[in-house]
């Protein structure tokens, strides 16, 4: 077997992504593929060199259902680390809170506070753009945008996130999707679902159909997609700069 050695000379990094990678193998027998560990140390980690395959609207299908049940596996509330991951996460480079207790109990509060406002104070936005951002904030801070879980998770829990669910993040493979890099966390299992389709995935429509037909979403949660995309994109505007303010700049004049 052909094996992949990441290395990171930064002990939380490499902690967070082994934690979250053996938190979301832990999600039971319907839930999604992840890529295992084999191997681990302070500041490296041994993953299996996994074979592509082109990706099908079946394979799109079950991946849907089996994110479902990924998130259906839960987490005790917003912003928690994986078992074992006792520090602040990673997103990429990017710096990614995390809560050891239960924090904040409103969605949009924590979204606001910990999803969005640690990334407006960067080179990427001109003074303006960040009152905005602030402003913006505000409002989802307010629960003006409060909205249930998917209806698999269980009350009292939150879903079990991948947390940077881009494309580039999902390997077809001859056994069907499996995951790779992730930053898991709990959160809202809509963020998921919004990622996938910021840099473009293949069908899509069809993976996000059959999850909400494996795990209802609240009505309305078509429309909510630029809102959870959101966090990724600002995550982008903090490390690339302003290439990415656009994108941000007009999820607020949407939603704001």
């Amino acid at each position: 077997m052909e094996t992949f050695r990441k290395s990171d000379h930064r002990p939380s990094k490499i902690s967070h992504e082994v934690t979250s990678l053996l938190w979301l193998a832990d999600a039971g027998d319907q839930a999604t593929r992840i890529v295992p560990v084999l191997d681990y140390g302070k500041t490296w980690l041994e993953e299996p060199v996994l074979s592509r395959v082109q990706a099908t609207p079946r394979m799109a299908e079950e991946f849907g259902r089996a994110l479902a049940y990924t998130h259906a596996a839960g987490a005790p509330h917003l912003g928690a680390p994986p078992p074992g991951h006792t520090t602040d996460g990673w997103m990429g480079e990017a710096p990614l809170p995390l809560l050891a207790d239960g924090g904040s109990t409103s969605w949009g509060q924590y979204y606001a506070e910990y999803r969005v406002e640690p990334y407006i104070d960067c080179p990427a936005f001109s003074q303006t753009d960040r009152e905005r951002l602030h402003q913006f904030a505000e409002k989802l801070a307010s629960g003006a945008f409060n909205h249930d879980q998917p209806a698999l998770v269980r009350s009292g829990e939150v879903s079990r996130l991948h947390g940077d669910l881009w494309s580039g993040n999902v390997m077809w493979t001859p056994d069907g999707v499996t995951l790779i890099d992730p930053a898991a966390q709990g959160g809202h299992g809509e963020e998921d679902l919004a990622m996938l389709g910021v840099f473009g995935c293949p069908h899509l429509e069809t993976i996000r159909d059959a999850y909400a037909e494996a795990s209802p979403l609240q009505d309305g949660w078509r429309e909510r997609i630029g809102l959870h995309s959101l966090h990724i994109l600002i995550i982008h505007a903090y490390l690339f700069g302003a290439s990415y303010r656009s994108d941000v700049m007009q999820i607020v004049k949407k939603y704001g």
